[in-house]
């Protein structure tokens, strides 16, 4: 880390000689009656998330039954048009995200240039360049607001279709530019009602004339949190990025309180944050720690196969020919097969990858295998007759104590197996005799059915 942080600092990527992308440094604290446009400000993150959530679901999904999906380069090409037609007339638009982002994060100094900080000065104004008071916005202010309100919208749309697209994109600085837009929107606001309503009760103890009271970029860093907190439904870990991304430590609270809320409102609508939502539209087989199972099912209600289905499919122990085992390989899709003597006592598990390298890599060396030599998986060869070809032992790539549980253990305790342990597969034995396998995906399934939910919906690649 030291050496890390020492390389970065040479190279100075960012700019501003500093370790942060956004690095802050506000000259003024933020005051506690300041917490209420905080709060409206999670408000709207949480508005934000859970659109942004619904509609990019429902695009991709028609993405997914439409033939638009069957033509990936030719969406991004047509996205990337359309945003480059719109976006550029519109100055804060034209620019990347990242140098949005670090001028919404700017306060104003007495060099800025920035439209944003184009206030009318009072000429007799003789305090320091770093202490300069809350002043009247100009034209260039207000042409600013406009143009952001455009960019607000424009990036509320867009962001919507292009995430999900078939290109590495993210969705951190996306978000995090519509918070900081609509959060320096608002800062603007309350900076200049606190300037021509001083006298207010809301401002008279905190905001004098001549004072600089309120931090239009503080607003805008917390609603990029905000916003971001909407989407992704973090907290402290949010909390914890924003720190370290603007390295402002005072500015906790704040970016606490609108990513609280910004949860607390997203959740309202639903649990899901986007990564959640884009799992289970595409069928990832995820154990989410958070949901709870406390139905009192079986293992063997579970597993497969069931009545009716065709039996397991198994690997003998000393039984089967290479030419036996690449069929089930090439007939089957599994990621792994148990090892049993005479189709009953478990002995182990062989992972499909391992079995396909092993017999590959013994053509390759040319063992003598073909296709009707014996394939066994015990430490010493089985008797067969003097002129039968070359044996191949697979005993290094089996599996000799796969994870099982007996066909009456609880789903309760097989589902906190599966999370706590991360498996794959599960197998399900009676007195060491196979009967079954449990996959994650069978968990998946089942949790569905108990919560009343259509098992049917849940599309498992």
């Amino acid at each position: 880390a030291l050496v890390a942080a020492f390389t970065l600092r040479s190279i100075n990527p960012f700019g501003n000689s500093r370790l942060v992308l956004f690095y802050v440094e506000y000259h003024t604290p933020w005051y506690m009656a300041e917490l209420f446009p905080f709060i409206l400000l999670g408000v709207f993150g949480g508005l934000w998330g859970t659109l942004f959530i619904r509609c990019n679901i429902a695009w991709c999904r028609r993405r997914k039954t439409t033939r638009l999906g069957k033509y990936p380069v030719l969406e991004v090409i047509t996205v990337t048009a359309i945003t480059a037609i719109i976006a550029y007339p519109n100055p804060y638009t034209r620019r990347s995200t990242s140098e949005l982002i670090s001028e919404l994060f700017n306060d104003c100094g007495a060099l800025e240039s920035s439209q944003l900080c184009d206030y009318i000065n009072d000429p007799n104004m003789t305090r320091p360049v770093d202490d300069i008071p809350d002043r009247p916005a100009g034209a260039g202010v207000y042409m600013a607001m406009w143009q952001l309100a455009l960019a607000l919208v424009f990036k509320i749309i867009i962001t919507i279709f292009t995430f999900g697209m078939k290109i590495p994109s993210g969705l951190f600085i996306p978000s995090m530019a519509v918070g900081a837009i609509a959060g320096r929107i608002v800062g603007i606001g309350v900076e200049q009602l606190a300037y021509h309503h001083h006298d207010w009760i809301i401002f008279r103890n905190w905001c004098r004339p001549g004072a600089d009271c309120v931090t239009p970029g503080l607003y805008a860093m917390v609603g990029a949190a905000a916003c971001l907190g909407g989407v992704t439904r973090m907290t402290v870990s949010l909390v914890v990025i924003m720190f370290e991304l603007t390295g402002g430590l005072e500015y906790i609270v704040p970016l606490m309180a609108a990513a609280v809320t910004s949860k607390w409102v997203a959740d309202a609508f639903g649990k899901e944050g986007i990564y959640e939502a884009h799992i289970h539209l595409n069928g990832y087989p995820f154990l989410d720690v958070k949901d709870e199972f406390t139905h009192r099912t079986l293992a063997t209600d579970v597993m497969r196969p069931r009545r009716g289905e065709p039996p397991l499919s198994v690997l003998t122990q000393d039984s089967m020919t290479v030419e036996d085992v690449e069929t089930l390989i090439k007939e089957t899709d599994y990621n792994g097969f148990p090892v049993v003597v005479s189709k009953e006592r478990l002995i182990g598990f062989a992972q499909r990858r391992d079995l396909i390298l092993a017999i590959k890599n013994a053509r390759q060396r040319q063992d003598g295998v073909v296709s009707n030599s014996i394939v066994y998986f015990t430490e010493e060869p089985p008797e067969v007759p003097a002129n039968s070809p070359y044996m191949l032992k697979l005993r290094r790539i089996l599996n000799l104590s796969p994870f099982t549980v007996t066909d009456h253990t609880p789903m309760e305790t097989v589902v906190d197996i599966f999370r706590k342990l991360g498996l794959r597969q599960c197998l399900v034995t009676r007195s060491g005799r196979l009967l079954g396998i449990i996959t994650k995906k069978d968990v998946l399934r089942h949790m569905a059915q108990m919560a009343n939910q259509d098992p049917e919906s849940i599309m498992f690649n």
